[in-house]
């Protein structure tokens, strides 16, 4: 056994020279003939590479050989395992093999348990048929994560009848199941989750009496579920999440009354619940998420009294929840959040005294937390946000195991007890978005790791008793408006804090220095919309991990300091509305994640020189220099390296910090269409290039028509000169510009009326002539969008053209089609302009209409979007702050 791979402090095999190998551990001989028939190796914790030369496969008398849970290094699966013909079992699973399974495997004709699963292997067409036709004998097989993407599922007709289980997850399979799988009626566990099989789920697998475990969850089986499954008598765990079944669930499952586990969520059923699973008497798990039931919860479903996990969330179920639910006495957790429920939270649920995880938010329950929740003294988790509860309980400190408590975005009231902060275990704490007040009492427990209690009225100095939470990982304390006092050097002893979020208050003095390098973890740091004076903190670490800058809005003067180059994850930096006197910081273009640069409104001047290497900048999305005195030619060499800007992302998730212990997600204010714009969330497809009121002279680069996914371009306010670049005509999700203000020339480019997205136009105050373009967009903005440009005519100004120069192009089919409206432009015209800027509109968190548009649209549109524009604060400073989700 001399080239067999080394061992690393291996767990409990002992192997000595000079003893017999049937003594050693892992080793089983035949007591007759002395020859090793077993090797269990499995967790021996080996590596290396098991060469084909190796003396292993000189034991031809080996039955059973597992050496699963090692590390071999990549070894590819030698085809010398085909020579160990006596096999019987052959387990390699998590060893890190690579490569194809060989097709000597299918030499092993006794096999009864084959096991290649977890390793970094492909599982060719050829060799699968071959090592199903020539395994006869085969009980067992498991290849979860062997690449099997070329297998069509037809093959599996070929495997051995005697199958009782068969694993095969995460293997890359396509297309339909074969009608015939209920051919292997032997089955007793099959497991093809995770692939990529499609159409109806077969009905033959009514053939399979004896099967106990079936997961097909995670693929895209579709249709309604088959009536044949009432005749799995025996199946006690049913897993069919994350696929497209549809219709609604009526009596598939009045049979089956051995199940312990049924998931049906993350699929498309419609209608009620069906009572019939009631008759489940046994079931201990029951997930239905995600399936857009509505309804009441039917009153069978509160007679599964075995049930230990009850997940009804991300539904349309509504009324009250019935007192019966405290019947389900077993239950450890139980999550009803994201529903319709409403009324009071049933007292009933006290009876529930082995629950360690309750989730109840985003429902519409309302009035107090009822005294019966402080039964509950094994909860962990409680998450009670986002209703419309009043009035906190000082009980609180009852549920002495608490770990994670959200009552956020709620109606809660009156001050904070101070029972909060003296229970023992509790390491998550949210009470933002609340209407508390009064002063934050002192923190006599040091467990909590996160604490967020920003959107209130609290008021007053911060208690240094929470700089004393050593392990403090997020504090968020933004939009108090009455937080005061200076922000003490002694924050800086948090060294294990990743979120530091104090803006929107009425902090003053000066920001600690120490906070650029008091530890490797900071990754948010916002201390925007204060009173803070003084210079940026001027030492950035090296190794420092921020990723979120946030500034803006105080009466901080100085230059940004060189050493923010050291931050090398940062993605958001955003340093506005201050009294910052110095030049465009060019070293920024060495960080290489930067997504947001916002600079605006402050003091800095001089020209914009070009970026030293070809990819700075490449990821920026958000460019922000308006209201400073910057001067020279426009960066076109910046413009190039906007490598973000030019392909449209149509990921529709929002900016955020990630891989930290919580996530939290980017807010900002925003000039966007001419009003300041709140977002709570930055879609990740938002990109806007703000260069307006400097002093940028020149011409508009023809580069600037490369970046595409431009949503907003300003360059208003500055002494631009020559044409409108036609090219400006290729920013086709453009919804904003702005070119206002400048000594522009020449004719308006008639390939901006192909803008479909565009709501908002200015080109006033400049020196266009000729007539103005018509149709599509162009017959929705007003004289205001053109004013002050004396050689332009045609509509909607005034000055007509002479000589046939301002007629209007012929109406095209598009608004032939629409003459209800009066108003010198149709409706359907209207709805592609909006519409599609719309869309993209409501999803960010607001809309703007600046142009002519009918009032009852107006009236229609705006009562269904929140539109978020605040007065600012000190010099237009915004409020804003992000946000934990």
């Amino acid at each position: 056994m001399s080239s067999y791979p080394s061992r690393d402090q291996p767990k409990t095999v002992l192997w000595r020279e000079g003893t017999g190998c049937c003594s050693w551990d892992g080793v089983t001989c035949n007591m007759k003939t002395g020859h090793v028939i077993g090797l269990d190796l499995g967790c021996s914790m080996l590596h290396g590479t098991l060469h084909s030369s190796s003396t292993l496969f000189f034991l031809h008398h080996l039955q059973k050989l597992d050496l699963s849970h090692n590390d071999f290094n990549c070894s590819i699966i030698s085809s010398s395992f085909g020579q160990l013909l006596h096999l019987t079992h052959l387990n390699l699973n998590s060893s890190n093999f690579a490569g194809q399974v060989p097709a000597e495997i299918s030499h092993l004709s006794r096999l009864a348990s084959l096991d290649l699963s977890n390793n970094i292997l492909m599982l060719e067409p050829i060799s699968f048929n071959m090592l199903a036709q020539n395994l006869t004998q085969l009980r067992e097989l498991y290849l979860n994560r062997v690449n099997m993407s070329l297998v069509a599922p037809s093959s599996f007709l070929n495997l051995s009848v005697s199958l009782t289980s068969l694993q095969l997850r995460y293997c890359g399979l396509q297309g339909e199941l074969p009608f015939l799988m209920g051919k292997l009626k032997q089955l007793e566990f099959l497991d093809l989750a995770s692939n990529h099989f499609i159409g109806p789920m077969p009905d033959d697998f009514a053939n399979q009496t004896r099967l106990a475990w079936l997961d097909l969850s995670g693929n895209s089986f579709q249709g309604h579920l088959p009536f044949s499954l009432g005749n799995l008598k025996q199946l006690s765990h049913l897993l069919l999440s994350g696929n497209k079944f549809t219709g609604q669930i009526l009596n598939q499952f009045f049979n089956l009354t051995q199940l312990i586990q049924l998931d049906l969520s993350h699929n498309r059923f419609d209608g009620q619940i069906s009572s019939s699973l009631g008759n489940l008497e046994k079931l201990n798990i029951l997930q239905l998420s995600f399936t857009d039931f509505s309804g009441e919860i039917p009153d069978g479903l509160f007679n599964l009294t075995q049930l230990t996990r009850l997940d009804l969330s991300n539904n349309r179920f509504d009324s009250q929840i019935s007192s019966s639910l405290g019947n389900l006495t077993q239950l450890t957790k139980l999550d009803l959040s994201h529903n319709r429920f409403d009324g009071q939270i049933s007292s009933s649920l006290g009876n529930l005294e082995k629950l360690y995880d309750l989730r109840l938010s985003f429902n519409k329950f309302t009035g107090e937390i009822p005294d019966g929740l402080f039964n509950l003294t094994q909860l962990t988790w409680l998450d009670l946000s986002n209703n419309r509860l009043i009035g906190l309980p000082s009980q609180m400190n009852r549920l002495s195991r608490l770990r994670e408590l959200d009552l956020s975005h709620n109606l809660l009231n009156g001050t904070i007890p101070s029972s909060l902060f003296s229970m023992p275990s509790l390491r998550v704490l949210c009470l933002h978005n609340n209407h508390f007040s009064g002063r934050i009492t002192p923190f006599l427990s040091n467990s909590l790791l996160y604490i967020d209690l920003s959107h209130n009225k609290l008021y007053d100095q911060i208690p240094p008793s929470l700089f004393k939470l050593e392990n403090l990982r997020a504090l968020m304390l933004s939009s108090n408006d009455k937080l005061t006092g200076n922000i003490s050097s002694v924050i800086c002893k948090l060294k294990f804090l990743e979120i530091l979020d104090l803006s929107n208050n009425s902090f003053r003095g000066f920001i600690p220095q120490c906070l650029g390098n008091f530890n490797d973890k900071l990754s948010v740091l916002n201390l925007g919309v204060n009173n803070f004076q003084g210079n940026i903190p001027s030492v950035y670490s090296e190794g420092n991990s921020l990723i979120y800058l946030y500034f803006n809005g105080n009466q901080l003067k100085g230059v940004i300091p060189p050493s923010v180059i050291n931050c090398v994850t940062l993605e958001f930096l955003h340093l506005g509305n201050n009294m910052i006197d110095d030049t465009f910081p060019s070293f920024l273009e060495m960080l290489p994640n930067l997504e947001v640069i916002i600079l605006r409104s402050n003091k800095l001047h001089g020209s914009l020189k070009g970026p030293t290497a070809n990819d700075s900048f490449s990821k920026l999305k958000i460019f922000d220099l308006s209201n400073n005195s910057l001067s020279g030619l426009l960066p076109t060499e910046y413009f190039n390296n906007f490598k973000a800007m030019m392909s449209v992302d149509k990921d529709m998730d929002y900016m955020r910090a990630r891989n930290l212990s919580s996530s939290y997600v980017y807010s900002v204010t925003m000039t966007l269409k001419g009003l300041e714009i709140e977002f709570t969330k930055i879609q990740i497809a938002l990109t806007i290039l703000d260069l307006s009121c400097n002093k940028f002279t020149g011409k508009i680069p023809e580069s600037l028509g490369k970046l595409k996914s431009l949503i907003q371009l300003n360059l208003s306010h500055n002494s631009l000169i020559g044409y409108i670049q036609p090219s400006l005509g290729n920013l086709t999700y453009l919804e904003s510009l702005d070119l206002s203000s400048n000594m522009l020339s020449g004719r308006i480019p008639q390939q901006l009326v192909d803008l479909t997205f565009l709501e908002v136009l200015n080109l006033s105050y400049n020196q266009l002539e000729g007539s103005i373009p018509q149709g599509k967009q162009f017959d929705t903005f007003e004289h205001g969008s053109y004013e002050g440009n004396l050689k332009l005519c045609g509509l909607p100004l005034k000055v007509k053209c002479n000589n046939g120069e301002g007629q209007q192009l012929p109406r095209s089919n598009f608004e032939k089609e629409d003459s209800m409206f009066e108003e010198g432009f149709g409706w359907k015209a209207v709805a592609m302009g909006y519409g599609c800027g719309f869309v993209f509109g409501v999803s960010m968190g607001y809309v703007v209409f600046r142009t002519r548009k009918p009032a009852w649209f107006v009236k229609m549109a705006e009562r269904g979007v929140h539109q978020n524009t605040k007065r600012l604060r000190r010099k237009n400073a915004p409020r804003n702050g992000g946000r934990r989700h």
